[in-house]
C-alpha cells in the first residue's frame, strides 16, 4: 500500500510564532539552537545516511539567522552560509531518504531563503527592506509596510476515466516516453475546484466532474504548495493539446501505469515500444496521486 500523505507534508514542529519577536528569548534559544546551514543556492550539508549534518550554535558560520521553530525543548534556526565542504546537496536528491523532522525543517528553511531572495524591496514605495519577526517577515525601511513570505498555489490532480485509465501529459521540457499528471496555478478570484476544471480543460481539452481533494505537499522550488486532486471524466475523452503547454498526452491503464512505475523505480530501462516508459519519481506529490490510483482509490 501507498504511504498516506506525500513527502514534505507531515507537521513535524512547533513553529512557536509566538516567539518571533521576541528578542530576549530568541538569544537564549540561539545558545541551546540545532541550526540547519542552507546556501544561496537551497543546498544542505547531509551525513551519509541522508540525516541533516544540523550543527550546534557555537559551530554555525556567521550569516542570516532564522528561528524555525521547537522540538520539545530544542530551539530549531537556519543559517544562511556558503557550502563548506563536499557534502552539501539539494532536498531534491536527498529528500525521500530523509525522516520527516529534517525534511519538514529544510523546506521552511529552503523556502524562507528563497523569499527572502527574492523580496528585498518594498512592492509599495520599491525602498529597502529589512528582515523582521526572526526571518519570518521584512519591513520597509521607508513607510514602515511589513511583508510576509508568499506561497503560490497550485493544483495538481489525477484525471480517471472511473474505470481503469487515467489521463497523463507530458510538458516540451521532459524527455520522451515519461509523463506525469497534469498541474497549474491557482488564479485569483479562483477556487481550488474551478482551478483543477480550467487547467485540464486548457492544457488537454477534457471536461472533469467529481473533483475531490486527497492531499497537498509543500514544495520550496521556489514557493509552491501543490494541492492534490483526483477528477472523473465527464463527457468525451478526446484529447486536444495546449501547444504550449503540453508536448503530449493521452490516456494509460492501471497495467501500462504501474509497469511504467516499477521502470522509473529501478530506474530500469524501458521496453522502448511504450510510449509510457517513465512517471513521476516517489519525492512528488504527483506520483502519490498515481500510487494512490493504481491501489484502487478514484
Amino acid at each position: 500500500m501507498t504511504s498516506a500523505r506525500p513527502p514534505f507534508s507531515d507537521a513535524t514542529y512547533d513553529r512557536a510564532a509566538l516567539h518571533r519577536s521576541d528578542q530576549d528569548w530568541l538569544a537564549e534559544a540561539w545558545t541551546r539552537a540545532r541550526v540547519v546551514p542552507v546556501s544561496p543556492k537551497s543546498a544542505v550539508p547531509v551525513t551519509a545516511d541522508c540525516r541533516v549534518a544540523f550543527r550546534d550554535a557555537a559551530d554555525a558560520t556567521d550569516g542570516v539567522r532564522r528561528f524555525l521553530g521547537l522540538v520539545g525543548e530544542v530551539a530549531y534556526f537556519t543559517v544562511t552560509t556558503e557550502p563548506d565542504g563536499d557534502n552539501w546537496t539539494t532536498l531534491r536528491e536527498f529528500g525521500l531518504q530523509a525522516d520527516e523532522l529534517d525534511a519538514g525543517l529544510v523546506v521552511s528553511a529552503i523556502a524562507l531563503e528563497q523569499w527572502h531572495q527574492r523580496h528585498t524591496h518594498c512592492p509599495r514605495c520599491g525602498a529597502l527592506t529589512v528582515e523582521t519577526q526572526a526571518g519570518w517577515t521584512r519591513t520597509c525601511t521607508n513607510d514602515g509596510s511589513e511583508h510576509f513570505p508568499r506561497t503560490d498555489p497550485a493544483v495538481i490532480m489525477l484525471v480517471h476515466d472511473g474505470a481503469d485509465r487515467t489521463l497523463l501529459g507530458r510538458g516540451p521540457q521532459w524527455g520522451e516516453g515519461r509523463f506525469s499528471t497534469l498541474a497549474g496555478f491557482v488564479e485569483p478570484g479562483e477556487s481550488l475546484e474551478a482551478a483543477v476544471t480550467r487547467e485540464v480543460f486548457e492544457e488537454v481539452g477534457i471536461g472533469v466532474r467529481d473533483v475531490r481533494y486527497l492531499a497537498s505537499q509543500p514544495w520550496p522550488f521556489p514557493a509552491s504548495l501543490m494541492i492534490g486532486f483526483f477528477a472523473r471524466l465527464d463527457g468525451d475523452a478526446s484529447i486536444t493539446l495546449d501547444p504550449v503547454e503540453m508536448a503530449e498526452a493521452a490516456w494509460f491503464t492501471r497495467d501500462e501505469v504501474a509497469d511504467a512505475a516499477r521502470w522509473t523505480d529501478e530506474q530500469a530501462q524501458p521496453d522502448p515500444s511504450r510510449r509510457l516508459r517513465g512517471i513521476s519519481p516517489k519525492l512528488s506529490i504527483s506520483r502519490f496521486l498515481i500510487d494512490q490510483w493504481l491501489d484502487g482509490a478514484r
